[in-house]
């Protein structure tokens, strides 16, 4: 090799062949002849994710068949060829501004053909260029340059800037094993600063954008200052690899340290006739094993897993592995049970005891507890969904089961889970593995017969790292969770004794084959009266207790409790109506420390007070009957709702406008009723004409909140025809159904939160389709004597029941104003 070339470190110098005899080839590669004007003209190709700076000889490799060409184009005539780089990756636009101003010219040895139909070669970088224009793009890149030529003075600056890059870059050999001592030898013997400042940026492993910067950069000086900066860059993580080296040989050589000295320990020990503690350590395993109750396959892996770790040294990094894995083979409950409390009349009363209504998921665990009274060796357990609103017990009903029955209660909650491995465990081959959360909480419960419970199971996760959800399915089918695999484990555990009931606040997002392994049962919102009982039998005793007021004789009326559940919460279940109690009862407290006086019956008067201004307002009914109004009953998670749906007819182009946050359900409704309307625009008495020269803008107030369901249809249908034919809707009546294109009334859900909701606003009669009639089983009795519910099938019923008579209509057409054709008059008149 000449004294005037560096090879930069490379890991591919296998693939440059014989590296002297491709060199001699280099040097009789004469440069570009540069013509009258400064410049010269060649063959370009495009060097991708390297630069080859001058002075510098480096192999590069080729993928590209225009790059092969031109390559070729400028050996044919013994001459170099020029490197140019993208300026960026996707440009488009003009061609000279594609690529970066200056390139290299380079010299490029004969090509080899790798694997895969690439090439590579050598290439000596010659001396900087600019690219002036670029005269061909095809088949190869031909361009016009001129080489850059070096103007500088040796001054004191650039000296000391030289110096500096010398010595940094002496730091940086001393402490990179990668760097050969003779790169800095070689840099000593470098006097050109451009050359020096290249040299150092082909040694170090400078990101190929910092790379087309530099080369970028053609005086001297403004090169050392960046190499400079690249250099202190990199020293500062070297110099810290080397004391995270140092911290790695102190705790190496500290490890060796303790294993001498316990091996002196052990010797020792036994010449004193105390015995190897590793070894009593083993034998007490050993004995463990055997006394405890464990299935034949368990003790036949767990006799395995000791002979392996017999076999070890103590200091061997997998004996704790093997160690914690025993210990949970040893610690799980594998045949310990509790006994079942099997009678029926005992379970009741807990249930009773502990909730208020709940009667279908009551019902279901007293059948079993008598069947299982009938069949004491029944496998298979049930597996339960309670489904339904926050706050309405389903979490505190498991408890009570557990008592009912006299088993040990455990819970883990799934919400935001989404490793599989939180379900299923890690393999031992990963540091740290652990079983998963089912395997954790039977070792915690000490039992193999417990209530499971499994907590918001409707907001569990997917990504990248599993589907946790599908994972369950062998945990919750009881034709599978005999043989439960854990990947920790590795072993079958038998989770067929477990009672697992899952709780969710809904079905939509829980994966239909999950869903199918459980058995459904619906926790609906409770109703005020509801309300008012679980307040006195449960929350008013809980929080008199807890604030300290129990022998007070602290007394809430009812029609407080109703003034706290109207104005004060919106929910379905009880949590922040207990809440609202207890901050009352706090105030109470307050005012009995201090001396002060205080009510000891809590009245209306009282509960506003001490809570405030009314936080929550309900929707109310309309005052008088309207034409273009209907009222509408929705159904929410916190219980029903009455929905005004209003219409008004404007002068257009026949458009239907809908507004007050409508999804797209309720707009598709809408659509349909607005269609059914002009199919049966005769029997109505609206002239057809009409619908292509006005608008409808149908309206559902409180725009904030989103609306959608199809179970607005008959309302939205009854309120358009009201405002097309002008004839009044009453107002105490409201009304809920899906309607179709003949006019048919569908059933839909919520029937009993929509009636309570329609009581508590104050309406006489609602109007509903007529399969939802089983749903008023559930009613209380009250609201069925104090209203009239009337089932439907058709939207003909609808209109004779909500709408004013045809005579009523003419006259209100007259109060208001409204211009008529002498046809309509005459029509009105007769009528």
């Amino acid at each position: 090799m000449n004294d005037d070339q560096w090879f930069p470190p490379s890991e591919n110098d296998d693939l440059t062949g014989n590296i002297h005899q491709r060199t001699e080839e280099l040097y009789r590669i004469s440069n570009c002849e540069v013509n009258d004007n400064g410049t010269f003209t060649c063959p370009a190709f495009v060097l991708r994710d390297m630069v080859i700076f001058p002075h510098m000889i480096s192999p590069i490799f080729l993928s590209e068949n225009q790059s092969f060409l031109a390559i070729e184009a400028a050996q044919a005539n013994n001459e170099t060829v020029v490197s140019v780089f993208l300026a960026e990756d996707n440009f488009e636009g003009d061609q000279a501004a594609k690529f970066l101003a200056v390139g290299v010219e380079l010299a490029v040895g004969r090509m080899l053909s790798i694997q895969g139909g690439d090439h590579s070669a050598l290439a000596q970088g010659r001396r900087r260029i600019e690219i002036v224009s670029i005269l061909q793009t095809e088949p190869y890149l031909i361009i016009e340059a001129k080489p850059v030529i070096d103007d500088f003075q040796i001054t004191r600056q650039l000296k000391a800037l030289m110096r500096t890059s010398r010595s940094l870059f002496e730091s940086c050999v001393d402490l990179n094993e990668s760097l050969p001592e003779e790169a800095h030898l070689y840099s000593m013997n470098i006097n050109d600063p451009g050359w020096l400042a290249d040299m150092i940026a082909t040694s170090l492993s400078l990101p190929f954008e910092t790379r087309k910067e530099l080369l970028l950069l053609t005086h001297p000086a403004d090169r050392l200052k960046m190499i400079n900066k690249s250099l202190a860059e990199e020293l500062d993580v070297l110099e810290l690899e080397d004391e995270i080296q140092a911290q790695v040989q102190t705790e190496v050589d500290r490890s060796h340290r303790e294993y001498y000295l316990r091996e002196q320990m052990k010797a020792i020990q036994i010449e004193l006739g105390e015995g190897d503690i590793w070894t009593q350590e083993i034998l007490d395993l050993e004995e463990k094993i055997n006394t405890t109750d464990l299935p034949e396959q368990v003790k036949t892996q767990a006799l395995r897993e000791l002979q392996r770790l017999q076999q070890m040294p103590s200091m061997a990094p997998e004996v704790g592995i093997i160690r914690t894995y025993l210990d949970w083979l040893l610690e799980l409950p594998w045949t310990e049970t509790s006994e079942d409390n099997l009678d029926v009349l005992h379970a009741s009363e807990v249930l009773d005891k502990d909730h208020f209504g709940l009667k279908k998921a009551k019902d279901r665990i007293i059948e079993y507890i008598a069947i299982r009274s009938l069949h004491p060796k029944r496998q298979h357990q049930p597996i339960l969904c309670f489904v339904g609103p926050p706050g309405t017990g389903k979490t505190s009903l498991g408890k009570s089961i557990a008592n009912a029955l006299g088993r040990k209660f455990v819970r883990i909650s799934l919400g935001g889970v989404r490793d599989e491995a939180e379900i299923r465990g890690h393999r031992r081959t990963y540091i740290g593995a652990m079983p998963g959360r089912i395997i954790q909480t039977m070792r915690r419960v000490g039992t193999k017969n417990p209530l499971f419970m499994l907590d918001e199971i409707d907001k569990l996760g997917a990504d990248f790292r599993g589907d946790p959800s599908s994972a369950l399915l062998e945990v919750l089918d009881p034709e599978q969770n005999n043989s439960f695999s854990d990947h920790y484990l590795e072993i079958e555990y038998d989770l067929s004794e477990v009672i697992f009931i899952t709780t969710a606040n809904t079905l939509s997002t829980i994966p239909p084959a999950l869903l199918d392994r459980m058995e459904v049962i619906e926790f609906s919102g409770y109703i005020e009266e509801e309300k008012i009982e679980i307040a006195k039998r449960f929350l008013i005793p809980r929080q008199l207790q807890e604030t300290g007021l129990e022998d007070e004789g602290i007394v809430y009326q009812v029609t407080a409790l109703m003034k706290i559940i109207r104005e004060y919460t919106y929910e379905a279940g009880v949590r922040n109506f207990e809440r609202e109690i207890g901050s009352v009862l706090r105030k109470i407290a307050r005012l009995k420390t201090e001396n002060k006086d205080y009510p000891h019956h809590v009245t209306p008067q009282a509960v506003r007070k001490f809570l405030g201004p009314q936080t929550f307002f309900e929707t109310e009914a309309e005052g008088d009957d309207e034409v273009g109004v209907a009222t509408a009953l929705a159904w929410t998670e916190n219980g029903g709702e009455i929905m005004p749906v209003e219409v008004l007819i404007l002068e257009g182009k026949g458009n239907l406008q809908l507004t007050g946050q409508i999804g797209e359900i309720m707009q598709e409704s809408a659509q349909a009723a607005l269609s059914y309307i002009k199919s049966r625009a005769e029997m109505l008495d609206i002239d057809p004409e009409i619908f292509e020269n006005v608008d409808v803008h149908l309206h559902i107030p409180e725009g904030a909140i989103p609306k959608d369901g199809p179970s607005a249809g008959i309302t939205l249908t009854t309120a358009m025809i009201s405002a097309f034919t002008n004839r009044p809707s009453y107002h105490q009546v409201g009304m809920t159904g899906e309607i179709t294109l003949r006019g048919r009334v569908l059933p839909v859900g919520g029937i009993r939160e929509k009636v309570l909701a329609s009581h508590r606003a104050g309406l006489k009669k609602v109007i509903f389709p007529e399969k939802n009639e089983k749903d008023l089983e559930d009613l209380p009795k009250s609201v069925l004597k104090e209203m009239e519910l009337v089932t439907v099938k058709h939207m003909d019923e609808v209109l004779s029941i909500a709408l004013h008579e045809k005579k009523q209509h003419a006259r209100s057409m007259k109060r208001r104003g409204i211009k008529k054709t002498a046809s309509e008059d005459s029509d009105a008149e007769g009528g």
